[in-house]
Parts: structure tokens; sequence; C-alpha cells
């Protein structure tokens, strides 16, 4: 059974950036794909980021496409969301996914394991 915990949220000033990271135990019994995804208070959970397992596909949602950067470390078994520019609209919890498919999507209801969250806080 897979298992994901992210970590690295914290407060942060605006224009910095951040690496948030996502552990993955467990087997995934085939290709997979693992996606990011926030919500912050009163809003939709929404896409960010998503990569497949063989790290030659990555999706991003336009708001954030030139500002965060996914990325995976197999020998670590760890996917990585590496966000720049931090505005305060970045505010939320973010979550990482999995989903038993090769083919990343943007679809939170594609994703069928997820991690409790991590929170990202920017203060103007």
């Amino acid at each position: 059974q897979v298992q994901l915990g992210e970590s690295g949220g914290r407060l942060v000033q605006a224009g910095e950036s951040l690496r948030l990271s996502c552990l993955f135990s467990g087997r995934a019994f085939g290709p997979y794909s693992m996606g990011w995804f926030r919500q912050a208070p009163g809003s939709e959970r929404e896409f960010v980021a998503a990569i497949d397992w063989t790290t030659t596909q990555r999706l991003y949602a336009l708001s954030v496409k030139d500002r965060l950067a996914i990325s995976r470390s197999d020998a670590k078994n760890t996917v990585f969301l590496q966000m720049g520019l931090l505005k305060p609209e970045d505010t939320a919890t973010y979550y990482c996914a999995f989903r038993t498919s090769p083919q990343p999507t943007d679809e939170s209801g594609d994703y069928s394991v997820w991690g409790q969250g991590t929170q990202v806080t920017v203060s103007s």
C-alpha cells in the first residue's frame, strides 16, 4: 500500500523560494504518476504540477508554470516541488498525490492516494 508524506512547508516572505518534498513509501505495482495540488482556505483544491514515473512528462498549471518545477529522486523515493518568487496568493496547504497510471493529469479525481498536506504561508 502506497503512503505519502509531505514536508517543507513554512512561513516565507514574498519573493523567496521554497522546496517541498513528498516521501513515497510502499510498493506501486506498476507505472504511476505523482502530482502536487494545493488548497487555500475557502477555495477548492487546485492542480499545481505532476510528473510521470519516467520523469519524461511534466505538467504544470499555467498560473505557476514559470515559477515552479517538479522533480523526482528515485533513490530517495521522493518527489519535489521547487517554488520560486513566491506570492501571497501561493498561500495554501500543498498535497502530493499518487496515480496508478503512467499518464499524469491535472484532475484530482484521477489520483487515488493523498498525503496529509504541508502548509505554505507567504507574507507580503
